[in-house]
């Protein structure tokens, strides 16, 4: 019980390397991806009636309605970029993701005090979702930067 044998400590270490390389991309850590993704979908939707808006003239400033539409974009294009990451399994998007998912969830917060439920109930589930695939343990093990 209290010595190890060599065959154990070897075995120990052939099931932490088979054990991480035939794992790759755990269920929840893709879960992460699909929700960071719809939620870059969500700002092209927005991007999408936004334009809509412009078009029609029922903006309320057209020079500052393109302004907004092109910052849409740029975010929209970068939570793309980050779930592609996390997709990928690159650790360096697991802090860009957690901080997305944060800054989303003030925002839910927002549209739901606004009444706007048909918008802040579906960004506060992609919420959860998006935390709780990014916070699994099999999810933080593969994204941890190994040495």
């Amino acid at each position: 019980m209290g010595m190890r044998s060599a065959e154990g400590t070897s075995g120990a270490k052939s099931t932490a390397t088979t054990e991480g390389s035939s794992v790759g991309r755990p269920p929840l850590l893709l879960m992460a991806a699909v929700a960071q993704g719809l939620e870059a979908l969500g700002l092209c939707v927005v991007v999408v009636a936004n334009l809509i808006d412009s078009a029609s003239g029922q903006a309320y400033r057209s020079s500052s309605a393109i302004a907004l539409i092109v910052m849409e974009l740029i975010v929209a294009a970068g939570v793309a970029w980050i779930a592609s990451g996390i997709a990928r399994v690159l650790p360096w998007s697991r802090t860009p993701a957690v901080m997305t998912q944060v800054i989303t969830a003030m925002i839910a917060v927002w549209l739901l005090e606004a009444n706007r439920f048909w918008w802040g109930v579906p960004a506060l589930l992609l919420v959860v979702a998006g935390l709780a695939g990014l916070f699994a343990p099999a999810s933080l093990r593969a994204l941890t930067r190994r040495r």
